[in-house]
């Protein structure tokens, strides 16, 4: 017998897309965004099979899971396509620096930023990484993420980036939402490194690479493309290597200047370029007519109090562009979506449906989930948010430090927050 799931009492539904093959959404149809009032969504055995007026709901049965929105809206669940969940400790010490007036660059060059969290990661056990890291998942889950990308990066040693990626492994075995593993060993030359930065780039291409791939532990390949990180030369060698285990690119790129991290990330047909603080005409005109989707992360921008990415300027140049949450502990300690939709529209002039099309159907397209997460269609995961009784979708941006999330709906069951 099929599990079945009504969701009634809808004042509206928004994110319909009555093609589940689209991609993407780009340019000005990023401000459509599918909706009908008063009305209902079915799932059947975790997979949305109807929706529509609430006239129109089929007749439940017996064992039928009825939820009451209680007049709340309903949208797909978020996708965060860009974040660093697995970290051992928290850096409030680096936000108290930047507070003093110290930048990024310079606590990074004084022992902090990525390498203090490799230190503090290398000193904690595969075990306790794997707890503190599901608290963190089971947290977003509860605040509407319906789909997660989590990177590797606070190793930067063989056996310690091996250790990320196998709590990953394991937070994939217990998630109740899909899962993307991403390598991220390039995302900075470690302090022994630092007078043979070849070494290191040896190191992660002959021996981490090799090893991510023989146990599977990956999905995807980044590499932080950026000023005193790694140049665009290294990052396209360290990403023709990883084409070869099978891994597609990501990039970390233009967080701190006009760097190549777009120019390569095309080059290399990378599923995204994460960042894009720095973006001007020439990056968005290599962006065209590409695969790559560009990633705003507006969390890391405001904690930072660095440039946000122009998406407005990209959307109205017939760009898609996709939002992500960035959480981790040094740039970003917040992986709660409706935060991200907010900054959007506030200092990044996206509209609200922009916002929500740039963090669930676009998300989906950066993590190749497009046929089955982002949206509200037939054979789509059935993940949805219900929000509290709210005027009007804008209401979500416009109250942007309030929980407004009801309910949160897996596969068809409630999640328990």
């Amino acid at each position: 017998m099929k599990k079945t799931t009504l969701i009634k009492n809808i004042k509206s539904l928004h994110g319909i897309i009555d093609d589940s093959t689209t991609p993407l959404k780009a340019g000005a149809a990023m401000n459509e965004l599918g909706t009908i009032n008063d009305a209902f969504v079915w799932i059947e055995d975790g997979r949305i099979t109807q929706y529509g007026p609430i006239a129109e709901a089929p007749t439940t049965q017996e064992n039928t899971l009825v939820v009451d929105a209680q007049g709340g809206l309903v949208l797909p669940a978020f996708v965060d396509s860009h974040t660093h969940i697995v970290f051992a400790k928290s850096r409030e010490e680096e936000f108290e620096m930047r507070i003093k007036g110290k930048s990024y660059e310079e606590i990074a060059a004084a022992g902090g930023g990525i390498l203090n969290s490799a230190n503090k990661l290398q000193a904690m056990s595969e075990d306790e990484l794997f707890e503190a890291a599901k608290t963190r998942l089971f947290e977003v889950i509860g605040y509407g993420t319906g789909a997660i990308e989590i990177k590797s990066g606070y190793g930067l040693t063989v056996e310690d980036e091996l250790k990320m990626l196998r709590v990953v492994k394991r937070l994939k075995a217990i998630s109740p939402i899909t899962i993307k593993a991403t390598f991220l060993g390039a995302h900075a030359i470690p302090a022994q490194y630092k007078q043979n930065r070849n070494e290191y780039i040896d190191l992660v291409i002959n021996e981490m690479l090799p090893k991510v791939a023989a146990e599977n532990l990956a999905d995807y390949c980044d590499v932080f493309c950026d000023q005193g990180f790694f140049t665009v030369e290294e990052t396209e060698r360290i990403l023709i290597a990883a084409k070869q285990y099978g891994l597609k690119a990501k990039i970390h790129g233009n967080e701190l200047g006009y760097t190549g991290g777009v120019q390569v990330a095309v080059k290399q047909q990378a599923l995204s370029v994460d960042h894009l603080e720095y973006t001007g005409d020439e990056e968005i005109m290599c962006l065209k007519n590409s695969g790559t989707m560009p990633v705003g992360l507006p969390n890391c921008s405001f904690f930072l109090g660095i440039p946000y990415a122009p998406g407005r300027k990209m959307i109205d140049a017939d760009l898609p562009f996709c939002l992500a949450s960035d959480y981790n502990p040094g740039s970003s300690p917040n992986g709660r979506m409706s935060f991200v939709v907010a900054l959007a529209c506030i200092q990044m002039k996206l509209t609200p449906a922009e916002a929500i099309n740039a963090t669930t159907i676009n998300g989906a397209y950066a993590l190749e989930l497009s046929q089955t997460h982002g949206s509200i269609s037939k054979g789509k995961v059935g993940n949805v948010i219900i929000t509290k009784p709210i005027p009007s979708l804008a209401y979500i941006p416009y109250s942007f430090g309030v929980d407004l999330v009801y309910k949160v709906v897996i596969k068809g069951e409630i999640w328990n927050r």
